[in-house]
This record gives structure tokens, sequence and C-alpha cells, in this order.
């Protein structure tokens, strides 16, 4: 198993920057392929990014330009460096770990979350 614990998260103003954390124990974090996904109140969860095992990663068009995944195996940690931030980006934001990229969003082990709270 592994466990997911994000942190970084805060109010900041339109414009700012926030980087959050999703640190992993347990089973060997390089062997999974990581993802950010976002949750608004009233929304749908909603993919922000993904990380593969190799480091490739996608995002979603809300964030491309703005937003940056990273991960640091030796430090077992994943990291989403935000940019530009919008107030349409608050929400809270999970961290999630799966074996397969295909797999993320779906299944596998998700953290408790972190707000994020853009406004002026």
């Amino acid at each position: 198993q592994v466990q997911l614990v994000e942190s970084g998260g805060g109010l900041v103003q339109p414009g700012g920057s926030l980087r959050l954390s999703c640190a992993a124990s347990g089973n060997i974090f390089s062997a999974y392929a990581m993802g950010w996904y976002r949750q608004a109140p009233g929304k749908q969860r909603e993919l922000v990014g993904t990380i593969s095992r190799g480091g490739n990663t996608n995002y979603a068009d809300s964030v491309k330009g703005r937003f940056t995944i990273s991960r640091d195996n030796a430090k077992n940690t994943m990291y989403l460096q935000m940019n530009s931030l919008k107030p349409d980006d608050t929400a809270v934001y999970y961290c999630n770990a799966a074996f397969l990229v295909s797999s993320l969003g779906r299944g596998g082990y998700w953290g408790q979350g972190t707000q994020v709270t853009v406004s002026s």
C-alpha cells in the first residue's frame, strides 16, 4: 500500500503562486504513476495533470502553461507548482497514485487533500 499526504495549500491572491507537495510512504514510490486532481465546491473532481514513472507529464487544458508537475523519487514526493493562479483554481487538491497512468483518477491510492483558495 501507499499512504499519501498533501501539503502546501493556502490562501493566495490572483496572479500568485503556490507549490503543493504530495509525500508518499509505503511501497516503492518510483513504481507508481502519479496525478493531481481537484474538486471545487459543487463540482465533480477533475484532472489537473499526471506524471508517469518515467517523468512524462500531461496537463488539463485549463492549467497548461501555468502549472508544472514534478517528482523526486529520492524524496518520495511529487510536486505541483502553480503560477498565475486564478479564482477558478480554488479547490481541494488531491494526489493520486496508481501503477498505470491509465488507472489514475479511477483507483489506486488517494491523499486527504489540501485546500487552495485564490481570492483577493
